[in-house]
C-alpha cells in the first residue's frame, strides 16, 4: 500500500466535525485517506465531501484549502495521505 502526503490539517471545527486541510497534492471525492500525526496512524476515512470557500467541489488540488468532515477528531498538524 503507498501512501501520498495530500495536506496537513490547520483547523479542526469540532461542533461541526470539519478539518481544515492546507493541500500539497490533489484530493478527490471516494479517495480514501489516512491521518497520522508524528508517524502514528490515527485513522483512514474515505472523502464523502469537499468543499472550497463554502462551494462544494469534486477535486481539489495543490494550494487549495479546503473544509473536510471527518469520523473523529484530528489536532493541527496532522498529516493527511492518500491510500
Amino acid at each position: 500500500m503507498k501512501l501520498f502526503k495530500v495536506g496537513r490539517i490547520t483547523h479542526y471545527y469540532d461542533k461541526i466535525g470539519v478539518a481544515i486541510v492546507e493541500l500539497d497534492g490533489t484530493l478527490s471525492v471516494g479517495d480514501r485517506v489516512k491521518f497520522s500525526k508524528d508517524g502514528e496512524d490515527l485513522f483512514e476515512q474515505s472523502v464523502d465531501s469537499i468543499q472550497v470557500e463554502h462551494d462544494k467541489k469534486d477535486t481539489a488540488t495543490k494550494g487549495d484549502v479546503i473544509g473536510l468532515k471527518t469520523q473523529k477528531e484530528v489536532k493541527e498538524g496532522v498529516e493527511v495521505f492518500k491510500i
